[in-house]
């Protein structure tokens, strides 16, 4: 991410020769081509997948590393810092759309499917003929039962507290960012620590609740649309965490190094907004999924 201006603002910097998208197009070819083999039972796909992501893992490792040497050697101006920042928007607004389609298959299973499997609307000669006796009910296994029975998860117990634990840390977040702009060194790294920890408290506790899911309540992928629709979600956003709380103990390293200043840290600020986005999707899904 920018940090240091070039002293001249008329040139755009523009990296030459570098290997890593090549690289990482082939990393992302072998983790996609292990997981294809591996959930069609080839005996190579598993060991093909790690070995892709690992591949993958080393190259954004080695990728953000040359940025970062060229943002501190002072290479980015002006401009390369408005498309930094407008390439982090475009950035939210996919992961926007990739949620929002998560919740569109939630409201479409809940509000349309369910009802006309149920017999509702358009739906009676469905329900007469494929389904007789079934009454739509969320939250439901579908008519077939797939998955068999499941209990679900309170809504006042480990998502409440992962609610609280994600919105500290949107506060602790902005703390640290309040004291990077003030030039409170200390300060700013107590705070973006403590995101860090409350990211992996977050974690560990979703952890725990699916554990509990699979072994005590049967609520597992398979248990119809409603296992699928819950693990999607609330999958998907814990990865989002867990990339989240790397990113954000990324930046705690280089603000321990000195690699922002109080009016030049749009990395720091690009992982912010990222982590605040995380939290609006978390609530989201502890009213839509948890609650309601």
């Amino acid at each position: 991410m920018a940090q240091a201006h070039s002293p001249d603002a008329n040139i755009y910097f523009v990296p030459h020769s570098s290997k890593w998208p090549f690289v990482g197009s082939i990393a992302m070819f072998v983790t996609m081509f292990g997981v294809a083999s591996w959930l069609n039972d080839a005996a190579w796909g598993k060991w093909t997948f790690f070995t892709g992501v690992f591949l993958l893992c080393a190259t954004l490792f080695m990728w953000f590393g040359d940025v970062i040497r060229e943002s501190v050697s002072g290479n980015y101006n002006k401009q390369v810092d408005v498309s930094f920042r407008m390439g982090m928007v475009w950035f939210i607004f996919s992961e926007v759309m990739f949620f929002a389609a998560f919740f569109g298959a939630l409201f479409y299973a809940r509000q349309f499917a369910l009802p006309w499997l149920g017999g509702e609307g358009d739906g009676v000669m469905t329900n007469a003929l494929l389904w007789d006796g079934f009454s739509s009910a969320w939250p439901s296994a579908g008519p077939g039962q797939v998955g068999g029975q499941f209990q679900t998860i309170p809504a006042w117990g480990l998502p409440l507290l992962n609610t609280l634990i994600l919105l500290t840390s949107g506060v602790t977040i902005t703390i640290a960012h309040h004291a990077l702009k003030a030039g409170h060194r200390k300060q700013l790294l107590v705070f973006l620590g403590l995101t860090v920890l409350l990211g992996c408290v977050f974690l560990f506790f979703q952890a725990e609740e699916y554990i509990h899911a699979y072994k005590e309540l049967n609520l597992t992928l398979g248990s119809g649309i409603y296992g699928s629709t819950f693990f999607m979600l609330t999958g998907f956003h814990g990865a989002h965490v867990t990339l989240g709380t790397i990113m954000l103990a990324i930046i705690w390293l280089r603000c321990a190094r000195g690699h922002f200043t109080r009016d030049d840290h749009f990395g720091f600020e690009a992982v912010a907004w990222y982590w605040h986005f995380v939290d609006v999707v978390w609530l989201g899904l502890f009213l839509f999924v948890y609650v309601l």
